[in-house]
């Protein structure tokens, strides 16, 4: 196959933004991400498969569930991929790619020797900045902005800027650290934090609409709106990427995908596997895909691995366990026209808490598996942040967490109303729990034979409030 047939990849990835953004009817100001998704494919119903930083971004780069590539926790807390040469830059590299990294990525440290070539990227932008302050977080984003723009422009009109890059197609992989809560100006850790460092509380609370799982109050409108803002200059960081690609001549032959690692940071979202932790944006265009197409099958994120394969004219590995995202373009309004369940975990975040689930169209089935967990939700795994501080003094967050909880997503959409203990239900729950044990054994989850636990972990412990005291080494 000759060079430059096999399109280019440009993946953009955010921080805890969810599916908030213009195409999926929120109303916050994306328009770079509305018309993006105007020229191409709308994924509704998306959801990661670990609702946590460094797992769900491990698993889209794998295409392989956290407790199969060993990411059972963050990495600056001890988690590890396995075998960090099992990933789609690695993959892509192999098959005569350049892989570049312009940005945040949170899969891999830098310990020991390490580099990010373990992981198979053949350059790195984002270690090349100067004069930025690491701690300069809407900083960093911008300075990501700028580079990743200009290796786009160094790739226009047949330049390839020689080397060993000649002829390559390329994936170019850019993260930001936006939408992740920033901590406020000179507040210590245990503090409240905000989006938008020292520009924050940003946005106008007013008129704000605060997502479902929290009450609508004062406290809470201002902390959405902040997010809102955030969510914004997200939506312009996009959009200056994407105006490059354009302008680079680049974007026929460039297969473009945009997501995020899980839901927001407030409370019941993050690191919770309803929809509201699980689900994210995906949209993708470029390469020959249809352009407005809105897709409503369920899809995961270890899927993307196989379907960038399936674009570049490369074999799947074998060890990958997604599947490609084909055949939702020929029937898109098929809820299983790619899979009918789709699995996502929690091991470890700040704190251990082990859980598992399964998400057909109609039910979502959550099952925990600390035998020894607090009575009340695992504050540390939730952020700091007003919203936080509303719903806890209000003593929203002490309710029990039970093993099982099932919901009916036609007549519950929004999973407030466990139905595990419901008679009428009985069938549908032992439906749902023999596809997550048959997932389980499966994929050789560890969790098979109780609690999994990563010896190694740095966490806090689970009947805390939050990550600000010290840390123990989980045996």
């Amino acid at each position: 196959m000759p060079p430059m047939t096999r399109p280019n990849v440009l993946y953009l990835h955010s921080h805890d933004t969810g599916r908030h953004a213009s195409p999926y009817g929120f109303a916050v100001d994306t328009p770079n991400l509305q018309r993006f998704a105007e020229r191409g494919v709308t994924y509704r119903q998306a959801f990661c498969n670990n609702p946590t930083c460094s797992p769900s971004r491990a698993c889209l780069l794998s295409g392989r569930y956290a407790h199969s590539n060993g990411m059972m926790g963050l990495t600056h807390r001890g988690g590890r991929l396995e075998q960090p040469e099992r990933t789609m830059p690695a993959v892509l590299r192999d098959a005569g790619y350049e892989t570049v990294l312009a940005g945040l990525q949170h899969v891999h440290t830098l310990e020991d020797g390490a580099s990010m070539r373990d992981l198979g990227y053949t350059d790195e932008l984002f270690r090349k900045r100067r004069g930025v302050d690491p701690h300069d977080w809407a900083g960093l984003d911008e300075a990501t902005v700028e580079v990743a723009a200009g290796f786009l422009r160094r790739r226009s009109g047949g330049d390839r800027a020689g080397g060993a890059a000649a002829g390559k197609p390329f994936l170019l992989d850019v993260g930001f650290f936006a939408t992740h809560r920033t901590p406020k100006p000179g507040a210590g850790p245990a503090d409240e934090q905000w989006h938008n460092a020292g520009g924050s509380p940003a946005g106008d609370s007013r008129y704000a609409r605060v997502p479902a799982p929290l009450p609508d109050t004062p406290a809470t409108r201002a902390d959405f709106a902040d997010f809102a803002a955030a969510v914004a200059r997200l939506d312009r960081y996009h959009g200056a990427i994407l105006d490059a690609l354009d302008a680079a001549g680049l974007q026929e032959n460039t297969l473009v995908f945009v997501t995020t690692d899980h839901g927001l940071a407030f409370p019941h979202m993050k690191c919770n596997l309803t929809h509201h932790g699980t689900g994210v944006l995906l949209l993708m265009a470029g390469a020959g895909l249809p352009e407005g197409v809105v897709v409503d099958s369920l899809v995961s994120h270890v899927d993307l691995l196989p379907t960038v394969c399936e674009a570049a004219g490369i074999d799947t590995p074998a060890w990958a366990q997604g599947r490609t995202l084909r055949p939702a373009l020929d029937d898109p309004q098929n809820p299983a026209a790619v899979r009918d369940a789709v699995f996502a975990e929690v091991n470890d975040h700040a704190a251990h808490e082990p859980m598992r689930s399964v998400r057909t169209a109609r039910h979502s089935y959550i099952r925990r598996l600390d035998a020894h967990r607090p009575p009340h939700a695992v504050l540390p795994n939730i952020d700091n942040g007003p919203s936080k501080t509303r719903l806890h003094a209000a003593g929203v967050l002490d309710g029990p967490r039970p093993d099982e909880q099932l919901f009916d997503l036609f007549l519950d959409p929004s999973e407030a109303c466990n139905v595990a203990a419901d008679p009428r239900y009985a069938r549908e729950l032992a439906e749902m729990r023999a596809r997550l044990d048959g997932w389980m054994r499966d994929t050789d989850d560890p969790a098979l034979g109780g609690d999994p636990r990563t010896p190694g972990m740095r966490l806090h412990p689970a009947d805390g409030y939050d990550a600000s005291g010290p840390a123990f080494v989980q045996a």
